[in-house]
C-alpha cells in the first residue's frame, strides 16, 4: 500500500471582528483594533498577512488599554 502523505493544511485565521463597530480618531476599531485598510482587506489576505495583522492587533490593544480578550 501506497504511503499516503496527508494534507496539515494550517486553519484559516478567524476575524477578529466582536461587532463592536467604531473607529477611533486614527480610523482603527475600538473594538477589533484593525485599521480601516486591515478590515476591508481582510478576506483577500492569506494566512500569513492575517498573522501579521494580528500581531498589530496585539500591539494596538495593548497600546489602547482596552484589553478585550
Amino acid at each position: 500500500m501506497p504511503n499516503a502523505r496527508k494534507s496539515h493544511a494550517e486553519p484559516e485565521i478567524k476575524s477578529p471582528c466582536m461587532s463592536l463597530c467604531c473607529l477611533d480618531e486614527q480610523d482603527v476599531c475600538i473594538g477589533c483594533h484593525r485599521s480601516v485598510k486591515e478590515i476591508t482587506a481582510w478576506g483577500r489576505m492569506d494566512n500569513q498577512q492575517k498573522k501579521e495583522t494580528m500581531m498589530q492587533v496585539v500591539k494596538r490593544e495593548q497600546a489602547s488599554g482596552r484589553m478585550m480578550s
